[in-house]
């Protein structure tokens, strides 16, 4: 039925072919970012900080909402999706810094990429695209700013005692 529709729109609102490739790598950024938070949540369960683990876990649902809506914006300009190998992200971090730090500088490069998004799909003229992507924009603004607070946070109470509880005992209560 798909490609029923995608015949009768014709060309007038077809996806550029550079953009398309570009969104597609976007999509594998997007789901390794949701790989990436799931390790970096069961590296904070086998800690027993449920509430980190479940910080990133919700993170993690986030990216794969990301892929899945860059997905469907594909299919519907008349595009197809290339879905490519994940790389294994990291398991093992020797404190929670050191994991939120990783989250931290993985959420300014996803930023980068997205921003390198919007230049090309101004270049090559596709203003649908560059339209679709001022709304990642607007969240990676939202992601980095949430993942500094919780880096900064974590730096605030340390990682033992009362303060590290009363963080994990918070960060439990994140909704989806």
């Amino acid at each position: 039925m798909e490609i029923g529709i995608r015949c009768l729109k014709g060309d007038f609102m077809k996806i550029n072919k550079k953009v398309e490739e570009a969104l597609n790598e976007q999509i594998n950024k997007e789901l390794f970012s949701s790989y990436l938070y799931l390790s970096i949540a069961a590296n904070f369960r086998g800690k027993n900080l449920h509430g980190f683990a479940h910080w990133m876990e919700v993170q993690s649902n986030e990216e794969l909402e990301h892929a899945m809506k860059i997905y469907h914006y594909i299919y519907e300009r008349g595009g197809e999706v290339t879905l490519e190998k994940l790389d294994k992200p990291k398991t093992k971090w020797d404190t929670c810094e050191e994991a939120l730090n990783e989250a931290y500088e993985h959420e300014k490069f996803v930023t980068k990429s997205i921003e390198d998004l919007v230049k090309l799909s101004r270049e090559e003229n596709d203003y649908a695209t560059e339209n679709m992507l001022q709304w990642f924009i607007k969240e990676q603004v939202e992601e980095e700013a949430s993942t500094e607070e919780l880096l900064i946070k974590l730096r605030m109470v340390g990682e033992k005692g009362n303060g590290l509880y009363m963080l994990d005992k918070e960060l439990s209560n994140r909704k989806e």
